[in-house]
């Protein structure tokens, strides 16, 4: 390349950065094209790619998909029996975790926040995201043992005259709990860290207990967080459905029926997995009320 090139190069640099300097819509433009792109091509298309195939159907001696518009697997979703049952069992599994999150949560990052030595927050914090780092199955299947029969759980119950809950409904939802923990921990611990204290001073001296101060000063102020973390908890346990296979024992939620019928019947499979998505849209929709998804 001869200078004379290099130069005339450098003058269409200049020239194109002075022209999306002038214009800052055209930079903003051009910045979010390929991110938006990818989230309407992937993430959008493949949503609407599963609404459309829920209202296929299935030719019942070959299995192949019959791309014929029909609505019989959302009545058959809400008129058989068992589909209602896994439905309703889903979400009261997914609210179940998101409340004992939010009990457990509460007094650990109060204390990580509030009580624990100033040195001490970070590590206490990295404390709480180390299981993160941990495998999934490998979680889920140390619960496994933990909850087995002559498991830990039935170790430390013993000498009470009591047993392990074993595989069930109940294993499941703490397994659950264990896992999604810390997406209920983090943001109520910074909402707590960045709760001023000369707020409880001054509750303190307008003689307000600590269940006073607590319900109507510390409450309202991490109750957006709260929410923030319980959708976090809510959604995820909606989705599970691998926990539930390896603990749940014969417990089926909505994600082991849209994994039974992926191969069996897809449109039904799309017509199932379409639930959780109202579910969590309604969901994000209740808590918008309360300021959660700004303190994501």
């Amino acid at each position: 390349m001869t200078a004379i090139e290099a130069t005339a190069g450098r003058g269409t640099v200049r020239r194109l950065a002075g022209a999306l300097h002038r214009r800052p819509r055209l930079r903003l433009t051009l910045l979010l094209t390929a991110p938006l792109l990818w989230l309407a091509v992937l993430y959008l298309g493949s949503l609407a790619v599963l609404f459309v195939s829920a209202f296929w159907t299935t030719n019942s001696f070959t299995s192949e998909v019959v791309k014929v518009w029909s609505t019989d697997n959302f009545r058959e979703l809400f008129t058989t029996p068992v589909y209602r049952q896994v439905i309703l069992r889903s979400v009261g599994v997914a609210l179940a975790v998101t409340a004992l999150c939010a009990v457990i949560a509460f007094p650990l990052a109060f204390y990580t926040a509030r009580v624990a030595k100033p040195k001490w927050r970070p590590l206490l914090v990295v404390a709480i995201l180390t299981p993160l780092w941990a495998s999934y199955l490998v979680k889920v299947y140390a619960w496994r043992l933990i909850l087995s029969e002559g498991g830990l759980a039935d170790w430390m119950l013993k000498p009470f005259g009591l047993s392990g809950p074993g595989f069930g409904l109940p294993a499941t939802v703490l397994t659950l709990t264990y896992l999604w923990l810390p997406y209920m921990i983090l943001p109520i611990h910074t909402a707590l860290e960045q709760l001023p204290a000369n707020l409880l001073d001054a509750s303190a001296d307008l003689g307000a207990k600590g269940w006073r101060t607590f319900r109507s000063v510390v409450l309202p102020m991490v109750l957006p967080s709260v929410a923030a973390g319980s959708i976090f908890t809510f959604s995820l346990s909606l989705g599970d459905y691998i926990t539930v296979q390896i603990v749940g024992g014969k417990t089926q939620l909505i994600g082991n029926l849209i994994y039974s019928n992926i191969e069996l019947n897809l449109p039904m499979a799309a017509a199932l997995a379409t639930v959780p998505v109202v579910v969590i849209v309604v969901y994000l929709l209740a808590v918008r009320r309360t300021g959660a998804l700004s303190s994501l």
